[in-house]
């Protein structure tokens, strides 16, 4: 049972006096707290001075059956999840119930295994539930949802992806550049799941090498190659019942993709030499650095293996796109990284913040936290200064902001195609460059050098 010091409580309703009290004991015997009542009217009483978490109900009472029970529970908006019992004869208005917002039913006579199975369920699910609860709080209060720091509009949806994602045992495939933190995301997704007591398995594929990847992920059998000295399990079965994490999934050739697809398909496997089938129930959570569209149309990444994958994709936003974060991502590194070092260090002081908030960041927020970590490292007072940033932090701010010279006067439509020109030629008209360097999306700057050219200013 995964009760905890506060269990979880459940009502038993059922007319039949020795049904009612047996299965109260008997679910007491489990670590619940329990509580019984005869019919509907009874129980609706009863849950306001019990509040139990779960509510067995028989379908079939005087007074007041378990239908019309399900019905006065969601009209007054109790978050109490109801379990239905019914004799054979009425499964289908058992069926109506689910329907109608219960859990599930069972049949009597009811199998003791199937109700405990059940019932663990229904404790993870509000487990997870309570969980979410307290990180969509923390999301007001202090800008972080679990791991994942910030509160930008483009992060906010990353947290609603992660929130409608997590309860389900669909495929996720995460997008965004190297460092933006899908691994952390891949994490989160596990840890609000129903399978977050069991295995996470992360596996990088482009970090082993191609001849040992497919053992890695499957497995062998000894024999199976020169060296295979004993049989070994691959990554599917040490995360069965958990969640495996392919890191960087395009970087997998083709003939293994094709493998990874028919376990995707027919939830089996065979190890390399083997001749049996292994049966996993395995989540799966990919990731790439890529554009997931351009990796398929490069051949990178299978058409099929990409649809089996996408049931939800989440596309991480570079740094760069999220500014508005870095405060809340410095401050979290700072007291992280204070407690590592035995630091007391406050936090960046106006100089240094403007210079990392100039900063393009092209190694996204892992980038950020390597910066973050030398000058705490380097810090000797309550404030990092401009000293303990590396020199490619401060060196591209300054190269920028030496170069142009604004009179009073200018107005900020001149001073940003002063700034944008400025930025292009030290950059020697390379745009993807710029772009990182003033903060912005390619994207964002072609749309500002269309809008010069419209009103007839050099933009290269």
């Amino acid at each position: 049972m995964t009760s905890t010091t506060s269990p979880d409580r459940v009502l038993v309703v059922e007319d039949d006096p020795a049904t009612r009290l047996g299965l109260a004991e008997l679910v007491r015997t489990w670590g619940f707290a329990t509580d019984a009542a005869g019919d509907g009217e009874v129980a609706l009483q009863r849950i306001t001075a019990f509040r139990p978490t779960i509510v067995i109900s028989d379908l079939v009472m005087p007074r007041m059956g378990g239908m019309d029970l399900l019905r006065a529970l969601k009209a007054e908006g109790d978050d109490v999840t109801v379990v239905i019992l019914t004799a054979q004869g009425t499964v289908e208005t058992a069926v109506e119930a689910i329907k109608e917002g219960a859990y599930d039913y069972l049949t009597k006579p009811i199998e003791p295994q199937r109700l405990r199975i059940l019932l663990d369920k229904i404790v993870e699910r509000h487990d997870i539930g309570r969980e979410v609860k307290v990180l969509r709080r923390q999301l007001g209060e202090q800008g972080t949802f679990g791991r994942l720091i910030g509160s930008s509009a483009p992060m906010r949806k990353v947290h609603q992806i992660v929130e409608q994602a997590a309860p389900t045992s669909a495929s996720v495939l995460i997008s965004g550049e190297s460092g933006t933190g899908k691994e952390v995301v891949a994490q989160m997704i596990h840890q609000l799941s129903p399978r977050a007591r069991m295995p996470f398995i992360p596996i990088n594929c482009a970090a082993i090498p191609e001849t040992l990847l497919e053992s890695e992920i499957f497995g062998h059998e000894k024999g199976a190659f020169t060296g295979a000295s004993e049989r070994r399990e691959g990554c599917f079965e040490l995360a069965d019942r958990g969640t495996l994490f392919l890191d960087e999934i395009a970087e997998m050739t083709p003939a293994t993709q094709a493998k990874l697809l028919r376990v995707l398909q027919e939830r089996t496997f065979r190890r390399l030499g083997g001749r049996s089938e292994q049966r996993v129930d395995v989540r799966i959570i990919a990731a790439t650095n890529a554009v997931p569209a351009d990796a398929v149309k490069d051949g990178r990444l299978r058409e099929d293996v990409f649809y089996r994958l996408n049931v939800f994709g989440i596309e991480l936003p570079p740094l760069r796109d999220r500014k508005e974060d870095l405060p809340l991502l410095i401050q979290s590194f700072v007291a992280e990284l204070n407690e590592r070092y035995g630091k007391s260090v406050s936090g960046a002081d106006h100089a240094a913040m403007r210079l990392l908030e100039g900063h393009a960041w092209p190694g996204n927020v892992r980038e950020l936290r390597n910066v973050i970590e030398r000058a705490v490292i380097l810090s000797t007072g309550a404030f990092i200064e401009p000293k303990h940033l590396p020199p490619l932090v401060v060196d591209a701010a300054r190269d920028i902001s030496s170069s142009i010279s604004l009179p009073p006067g200018t107005t900020v439509e001149e001073g940003e195609r002063q700034l944008i020109l400025m930025t292009l030629e030290h950059t020697g008209d390379n745009k993807t460059r710029a772009a990182e360097i003033l903060g912005i999306s390619l994207k964002t700057l072609h749309n500002k050098l269309n809008r010069l050219r419209e009103r007839g200013s050099p933009a290269g």
